[in-house]
């Protein structure tokens, strides 16, 4: 049952996958003429760079490892239930770390293109 939850949850952060690179932030001034064009650029920049790298990999290696061993710790010896939440749930914490990675790439793009960006 507990991985049904972790399952639940992970497909819920998974389906707010490009999250981070539709990041639309907060300006201190007026918008400038070219800030769409511009905004659109850095948002498909953050978007071409990979939900699924090799910290989101390993993130969900070390919950599978650890929910296995916490599975078979438990009452009922659960260890592949345990590694398969873990995995999951692992892999959703480096999606959200993806997510806010693209959302910082938005921030920082803009800026380098010269716009007033304070969040």
């Amino acid at each position: 049952m507990k991985w049904l939850l972790t399952l639940t949850t992970a497909l819920s952060l998974a389906a707010c996958g490009d999250k981070g690179a539709k990041y639309n932030p907060i300006l201190d001034g007026p918008r400038t003429a070219g800030y769409q064009a511009d905004l659109a650029d850095c948002q498909a920049l953050a978007n071409s760079q990979k939900q699924l790298n090799r910290e989101t990999l390993g993130a969900a290696a070390v919950g599978a490892g650890a929910g296995a061993t916490l599975g078979a710790l438990d009452d009922e010896g659960d260890m592949w239930g345990g590694a398969v939440a873990g995995a999951l749930a692992g892999g959703a914490a480096g999606a959200v770390d993806a997510n806010e990675r693209r959302k910082a790439m938005v921030i920082e793009c803009l800026k380098g293109r010269g716009h007033p960006v304070v969040g």
